[in-house]
């Protein structure tokens, strides 16, 4: 395949970007996007010129870093996909490619294609755990939990955290992922007894990190990769206002 790639550079955070082309004439089918990538970068350091920055870690869909605006969709064209499983064959041969970073003012560009993703870091530092003792390890049994509040916890605990739904609001909104974490711990007994300290500070770290509102477009659950459930968002709420209006201890 022969593509034509348009990668966004940018020195520093401060630094203006701009689309930077590069013409790859023998990318395989099989490539993942990343390897396209690397590619890319092989030839950029036989010229002796600065390889593209852009973040990834286990390329497996796991760990959230492949953090990548394809052309203008989170993650690129193939849906429930991270940009690191997403394959060249989903191009053609002849494509134009645009690539950049995610676009937030809660998410700042540190370099090409990497942002400072630590808001997230901060959000579930505020709240997103659980307070136990690790002193003696309970039977797996002893507490019973309802079948369909298991699969819909373990449904919410699929999210990574890797930002597209952020990337893909047009408010910038963290309400998927803020909703993900708090329905992960609420549903479960485990998560009750905090569960109203930890609604109320996680919004309140949400909103303190510049994340917009959420205005029910669905596009964070169009782009997300795990296919997080946007009734996740109206479970958060309710905890919210259950928080807000009867006070943080349950």
């Amino acid at each position: 395949m022969k593509i034509q790639l348009h990668v966004w550079r940018q020195e520093s955070p401060t630094a203006a970007g701009s689309f930077e082309t590069h013409v790859l004439d023998s990318v395989s089918p099989d490539m993942s996007f990343l390897e396209m990538l690397d590619s890319l970068n092989e030839q950029l350091i036989e010229a002796k010129k600065v390889p593209v920055d852009f973040d990834h870690d286990c390329r497996e869909g796991i760990c959230g870093s492949c953090s990548l605006n394809i052309n203008g969709v989170a993650h690129g064209p193939q849906s429930g996909t991270t940009a690191c499983q997403l394959h060249m064959r989903s191009f053609k041969d002849g494509d134009d490619i645009y690539v950049e970073p995610w676009r937030a003012n809660a998410f700042p560009v540190l370099k090409d294609l990497i942002t400072d993703r630590s808001g997230f870091d901060r959000i579930m530092q505020s709240g997103g755990f659980v307070s136990v003792s690790t002193a003696g390890v309970p039977d797996a049994n002893a507490i019973p939990v309802a079948k369909q509040d298991a699969d819909e916890a373990m449904d919410a605990a699929t999210c990574i955290g890797c930002g597209a739904c952020v990337a893909a609001c047009k408010n910038s909104s963290a309400m998927l992922f803020v909703s993900a974490k708090v329905s992960q711990l609420a549903l479960l007994p485990q998560g009750a007894p905090e569960r109203g300290r930890r609604v109320q500070a996680m919004i309140h770290q949400m909103d303190q990190e510049g994340f917009g509102h959420c205005s029910n477009t669905y596009e964070c659950e169009a782009v997300c990769p795990k296919e997080i459930s946007v009734r996740h968002i109206a479970r958060l709420n309710r905890e919210y206002f259950k928080a807000c209006f009867f006070g943080k201890e349950d």
